[in-house]
């Protein structure tokens, strides 16, 4: 394996918005689209705030592993 390669999974940029996207932005627009689309009388609220809590979810696990893995003695060069 090269030695130029970094342990952990994902560059930190990419880490800091799927940070964001996974803890503020996804559980945001579920709440407010379970909140604002049965007043409006949208279709399928439950199935779209099914999904994008679980697109957070996924994003949590992706950015867990890739700070775990950076832990565990990963460098953060760029």
């Amino acid at each position: 394996m090269n030695e130029n390669v970094p342990k952990w999974l994902i560059p930190g940029r990419v880490y800091d918005v799927l940070k964001w996207l996974g803890l503020l932005v996804l559980p945001a627009c579920a709440w407010l689209f379970g909140t604002v689309g049965p007043a409006w009388g949208w279709e399928n609220v439950d199935a779209v705030v099914l999904t994008l809590n679980a697109v957070g979810t996924a994003t949590g696990a992706i950015i867990g592993a890739s700070a775990i893995s950076a832990w565990k003695g990963g460098t953060d060069e760029k």
